[in-house]
Order: structure tokens, then C-alpha cells, then sequence
């Protein structure tokens, strides 16, 4: 079996920006109907395990750790406003809802990766968004991110391609520099050059000397090594803390219960998907959940 786990905070937000392409104003609820439609589109096609990660509020202990980090300060309204329905609406399809609020989306989706990972009747793990953070879950080419809007499996082989650095260093290389979508900078001077080439040779930052005429003999050549190796040296702690921003935590279960493999198993719609197609003015929505039950046992 294959398992899809889908990131619906990114979902919310690729189908309201879509909208916005389409629509010059789109209705309130269009971004809602767009993921229940992308997510039925998942299951018609024959997906069995399905679970939804979102972010119930924005804000999680990760606030508490840097001032700058997100918050729903910076969140388009109609897609923060249509954050509570979504899940309903997903629910009502069948589908697990992970609502966090200590922890991130993000974090859920790691987790759901790990244990869908650990079970050896799963194929493949496909973690349903582009984000970067998520590219410390792949592991070779079981667990893997797919990028719906581009159509792109995101294997081991293809972050190690993207960021110089497999998974193992990615939190690694986030906290050196920094991710302006998440509201932290990294360490001035440190560019995603510079981290892949050095980080390619120490894989933490912890393990990274002060010293860059250690660096050349370790054979480390980055441009402006001696500026970056004092700039780390003086900012090494803030550069764990960006590290341990980035890093996703993979066991949320004081948050949200995320279950086993076989709770995520789709097996239809509820009573209340009526009511949810009625809001949405879409019956279609119906027709569609009955389809694509057809051959299911």
C-alpha cells in the first residue's frame, strides 16, 4: 500500500492562490471546496490511506522559542478564516484530521511518516507538499514528498540534489540559513552555498570547527571561510536554536493521537458530507465520495 499524507494548511493556500488566478474574487468558501475536490481526486484515483495534517492555530511552542517565528499575524484572512471548516469538511469526508496546536502541521506529518514508515505493508510514504522542512522525513525512495503542483516525487536522491545535503542535514542547514517563510534569518553571511558545501563535510552544525583553516584542511572551499567561521563561532548558539526551530518533531502524540497505518484507511464518507456539499453549493461533492467507493471492500 501507499500512504499520502497531506499537508492541509499548504493545500488551503495553493487552492486559494489558484483561485485568486482564475478569480479576481473568488467565493469564501472556494479554497475549501478546492482541497475537498484535490483530496476526493486522491481517493478516485485509488489512494486506501489517507491522513490530513493542519495547523488548527498558527502559532506552536516554536513561538516561544524565537520572537520573530510566524504567527496568524501574517495569514491571508480568508484562509485563516477558512481553516476550521476545512477540517470539518474533511472529516465529514472520511478523512483523519491531524488539528495541531502545540505542534505544527509539519511536525504531524513527520510523525505519520515515521510510523507509516516502521510498517512493513507500506510500499511508500508519500508526504503531500514541496515544503523543505519535510525533507528530513525522506528516506531514499519510501519515504518520499510529492509536489502536487508540480507533479514531482521528492526522493533522497533529489534533496541531496536541491540542498548539497541529504536529510540527516537539513534542519542543519536551515538553521544556518535561515527560512524567511518560518520568520527566522539563519547567520548573517551564511547563503545555502556555503552551508551545502560545509555541512557536506561535518552534517551538523555541532561538529563544525571555529577554526576555517581547520575547514581547508578537512578540505572545506567556500568563499569568505574565515568571515563565516567567526561569524559561527560568535553565533553558535543562536544557530543551534534555528536548528532546533527547523527540526521537525516527530512524535506529537500530547498534541493530536495520530493512531497507527491502518486508522488512516479510508473507508467513506459520513452522514454529515450532506451538509458540507449544501455549504459549499456543490452536490457534485456527493456523486463524487460514492465513486470513488466503488470496488473498495
Amino acid at each position: 500500500m501507499i500512504v499520502h499524507l497531506i499537508d492541509g494548511t499548504y493545500e488551503l493556500y495553493r487552492q486559494h492562490f489558484g483561485q485568486v488566478v482564475r478569480n479576481s474574487t473568488p467565493a469564501p468558501l472556494a479554497a475549501t471546496l478546492g482541497v475537498l475536490t484535490s483530496t476526493l481526486q486522491l481517493l478516485t484515483a485509488g489512494a486506501t490511506h489517507v491522513a490530513v495534517a493542519v495547523d488548527h492555530v498558527i502559532e506552536s511552542f516554536r513561538n516561544d522559542l524565537w520572537e520573530g517565528y510566524k504567527t496568524s499575524d501574517g495569514m491571508e484572512p480568508e484562509i485563516l478564516g477558512q481553516l476550521p471548516f476545512m477540517e470539518e469538511a474533511l472529516r465529514a469526508l472520511g478523512v483523519p484530521v491531524w488539528a495541531m496546536v502545540k505542534y505544527e502541521a509539519d511536525d504531524a506529518l513527520a510523525a505519520g511518516a515515521r510510523i507509516a514508515d516502521a510498517n512493513e505493508q507500506v510500499q511508500q510514504v508519500q508526504i503531500l507538499t514541496p515544503d523543505k522542512d519535510l525533507g528530513q522525513s525522506v528516506r531514499g525512495n519510501r519515504v518520499v514528498q510529492y509536489d502536487r503542483r508540480n507533479n514531482l516525487i521528492i526522493n533522497e536522491d533529489a534533496v541531496r540534489h536541491k540542498f548539497g545535503v541529504g536529510p540527516e542535514s537539513i534542519a542543519d542547514w536551515l538553521g544556518l540559513v535561515g527560512d524567511t517563510a518560518d520568520g527566522f534569518p539563519g547567520l548573517q553571511g551564511w547563503g545555502a552555498k556555503s552551508a551545502s558545501s560545509v555541512l557536506a563535510v561535518y552534517k551538523k552544525i555541532s561538529a563544525i570547527p571555529d577554526n576555517d583553516k581547520q575547514w581547508l584542511a578537512d578540505g572545506v572551499t567556500v568563499r569568505g571561510a574565515s568571515k563565516l567561521a567567526a561569524t559561527l563561532a560568535t553565533n553558535r548558539e543562536v544557530a543551534m536554536l534555528f536548528k532546533k526551530i527547523a527540526t521537525v518533531v516527530d512524535d506529537v502524540d500530547d498534541d493530536v493521537r495520530i493512531g497507527v497505518v491502518e486508522d488512516w484507511r479510508w473507508k467513506g464518507p459520513t452522514s454529515a458530507l450532506g451538509s458540507v456539499a449544501d455549504e459549499l453549493g456543490n452536490k457534485q461533492i456527493n456523486e463524487r465520495a460514492e465513486r470513488a467507493m466503488v470496488g473498495r471492500g
